[in-house]
């Protein structure tokens, strides 16, 4: 059984969705093996196309979720049916001991998703941590520190709703 934790980025690009989505199926499928496991926050873009591909490839689905209070406060009211959806579909739900989402719960949730994991698979522009701490560079780091392989997903002509270029 493989296990591997996602991170990335919310804010895809529209006409990046469909080479994200591709890029990924290629890369989980040469993973899968002898089965797979997918750990995620299921937040909106990389989030829940990865948790998509590990279930349409027959892997089990584990959710992370932030804090108590993420699917109201965090989850837009048009990404709450795919967000329940496949939290629905998880084999395994944590939810962290926070309240409110923020930083801590963040930071928290990464290192939980980074925990007993094989790899990381990143969609991730190459931009660097925010300084807000919880972001995907930072998770892309932390996994590299502790000695994670790390696959980076950022196929040609993806870009980012926030992005300048």
């Amino acid at each position: 059984m493989t296990t591997i934790a996602a991170t990335g980025h919310m804010d895809l690009a529209a006409e990046a969705t469909g080479p994200v989505r591709e890029a990924l199926r290629a890369l989980l499928t040469d993973l899968a093996g002898d089965g797979l496991v997918g750990r995620s926050c299921l937040a909106r873009g990389a989030d829940s196309l990865f948790a998509e591909e590990i279930l349409a490839l027959g892997g089990r689905l584990d959710a992370v979720i932030p804090s108590r209070d993420y699917r109201t406060a965090v989850v837009r009211p048009e990404d709450l049916p795919r967000f329940d959806a496949l939290r629905a579909a998880a084999g395994e739900v944590t939810v962290l001991p926070y309240e409110r989402a923020g930083t801590e719960a963040y930071e928290d949730a990464n290192r939980l998703l980074l925990r007993g994991a094989q790899r990381l698979v990143a969609v991730w522009d190459g931009s660097p941590p925010t300084g807000r701490g919880g972001g995907t560079a930072d998770t892309v780091a932390e996994a590299r520190a502790v000695g994670l392989a790390v696959d980076v997903v950022w196929p040609s002509g993806a870009r980012r709703t926030g992005a300048r270029h």
